[in-house]
Formats: structure tokens, C-alpha cells, sequence
């Protein structure tokens, strides 16, 4: 069950008392500084958010409806089989701030290998294709409807390092895993509910390398949520997180002797 907007705001205010502050003043570890201070901290314009964000303006203009197929935990917001463009755009696609972290996690770490579990629109896709051009972005649907709209928008903003793959995730991971042994960076955004979460993070395990940075979206959004969050920060391969609250960030990198948890404001 999702979090009510009430229990939601007491995670948050709990989170944000606890969070180290986001300038990286004390943080010991190299790693989590160096995300912090050159990433998160990193606060050019760059020429390339405008692009993605022109298209968000267009899409939350575009009253065109579209079939849903959802085969996650559903919409707090409607529970309608068919949506508008626009309402999708508002209430499904990462706000600005995240979708251009990734945008700039993408630029800094140069991951060659990029998957996404949930295109949406293509929002936050655009964002990781064009953080590293020179990256193969695989970007996964299951929503027959909303993966067509996605294509024409990578089309619109000339995209050409995309590729996207529609179907249910529990059809086509294990396929797209097979195909592409070593992943580099991979944003889970797909199906907000605990098991299949799990799930996907066990699939991805034998694909990850001592760089790779695994992206969980909405970790604070239910219960089942927090408690998939939970099980894999504890998995014993997992040997650093990050909590943004609204996005949570792994790393299994070696260079930590221990395993070291952070919360960090956004």
C-alpha cells in the first residue's frame, strides 16, 4: 500500500533530520564526497537539459489519452486503464531535479552499458542518453502504448544511442541480461512493489562489476518499498548506499572494507 501524503511527509521530515547535509562537510568517505561534490554539486546548465525539459513542457500540454497496460504497483493517482499524455508526464516522469542527476551521473562515472527497468515518456532515458553519448541506453516497458510515445520522443530530440525494448519485465530482463553481460548503470524504475524489486536486483547481481552503480526510484513509497530497500543494502555484494529519499544509489565497490550506509539531503 503506498504511503498516505501525511505518512509520506513523516518519512520525509524523519529522513531529513537524520541526512548528512548535502555540501559533503565531514564525510569520510571518498566516494560518497565525490558523488556529492561533483555530482550532486555540479550546477551547470548544460545545453541538454533544456532539450528534455522543452519536451516535458510539450507533454504536459498533450491531452492525448493512451491504453495503459501496468504491470507494476499501479498509479497512486488514478486507476483509469487509460491516461493522458499530460497527466503521465506529471504524475509518472522524474521531476526535473532527479531526472538531471542521473543526467550528471552519467556524464561524471561514463557508464557504457546503461539500463532502465520503466522508459515512461522517456524522460529520464533522454537524460542518461544524452549524459553519455557514446553509451548503449536500454530502456525497458511494458506498457505497449506509452514505449511507442517514448520512441517518437527520442526521435524529436534526436536520440540515436537508445534502445528500447516493450514488454513485461519478467518476459524480457533475463533476455536483455543475457545479452548484454556487463552493466554499467542501471535506473530500476519499473514496478514499485517488493518482490519484483527483489527480483530485479538479484537478475542484475551476476551482470554487476565493482563500478557499477544500481539506481532504485521511490524507496520511501510504501512499506513494500522500504522493505525491498532494506533487504538490499543488507545483501552481503552491497558494499555502499545512498538514500536520497526519493531515489536510493548502490555501489559494490571494493575499496570499502566495510559496509558503510548514507543518507544524504537532496
Amino acid at each position: 500500500m503506498v504511503y498516505s501524503p501525511l505518512q509520506a511527509a513523516a518519512k520525509y521530515f524523519k529522513y531529513y533530520v537524520h541526512a548528512a547535509n548535502s555540501k559533503g562537510h565531514g564525510m569520510h568517505s571518498p566516494f560518497v564526497y565525490e558523488f556529492i561534490t561533483k555530482v550532486m554539486n555540479d550546477f551547470t546548465k548544460y545545453e541538454d537539459y533544456e532539450k528534455v525539459e522543452q519536451l516535458r513542457k510539450q507533454l504536459l500540454a498533450d491531452s492525448t489519452e493512451l491504453l495503459i497496460e501496468d504491470m507494476g504497483a499501479g498509479s497512486s493517482v488514478t486507476s483509469s486503464n487509460t491516461r493522458t499524455i499530460a497527466s503521465i508526464a506529471k504524475n509518472a516522469a522524474k521531476p526535473k531535479k532527479f531526472g538531471q542527476l542521473l543526467y550528471r551521473m552519467a556524464k561524471f562515472y561514463q557508464p557504457q552499458t546503461i539500463l532502465e527497468l520503466g522508459t515512461s515518456l522517456g524522460i529520464t532515458s533522454s537524460y542518461l542518453a544524452l549524459g553519455n553519448p557514446s553509451a548503449k541506453v536500454i530502456t525497458m516497458e511494458g506498457a505497449s502504448g506509452i514505449a511507442g510515445k517514448a520512441r517518437e520522443n527520442f526521435q524529436q530530440l534526436n536520440i540515436q544511442n537508445i534502445e528500447l525494448v516493450r514488454g513485461n519485465f519478467d518476459s524480457t530482463l533475463a533476455d536483455v541480461l543475457n545479452a548484454n553481460q556487463r552493466i554499467d548503470l542501471a535506473f530500476i524504475d519499473g514496478n514499485h512493489r517488493q518482490e519484483p524489486t527483489e527480483r530485479y536486483f538479484h537478475q542484475l547481481l551476476p551482470h554487476v562489476h565493482n563500478d557499477t552503480l544500481l539506481i532504485f526510484d521511490d524507496i520511501h513509497w510504501s512499506k513494500g518499498m522500504e522493505a525491498a530497500w532494506k533487504n538490499i543494502v543488507q545483501h552481503e555484494a552491497v558494499s555502499c548506499d545512498i538514500d536520497l529519499f526519493y531515489i536510493g544509489i548502490i555501489s559494490f565497490r571494493k575499496e570499502f572494507k566495510e559496509k558503510q550506509s548514507f543518507s544524504v539531503r537532496v
